[in-house]
């Protein structure tokens, strides 16, 4: 199971920057990263499709997670 613990996060106009340390079950492994909602678009290689350190499984949880406790 995938645990996001938000650290911090900051509004800006239509931005939210958002430092956040997940916990990926999968791999073992403990990522801190920063990642941007801009209006309802999230960014960030954290989440990127590509160039995230987490895998799949977690990935989707945190994107969802996100989405969701921030209601975008």
């Amino acid at each position: 199971m995938t645990t996001v613990q938000i650290v911090d996060y900051v509004e800006q106009g239509q931005s939210l920057y958002i430092q956040l340390k997940v916990v990926d079950a999968e791999a073992g492994t403990t990522v801190e990263g920063e990642v941007r909602f801009w209006g309802e678009l999230l960014y960030g290689e954290l989440i990127h499709e590509k160039k995230s350190p987490l895998t799949e499984e977690a990935r989707i949880e945190t994107i969802t997670y996100l989405k969701t406790h921030f209601g975008r």
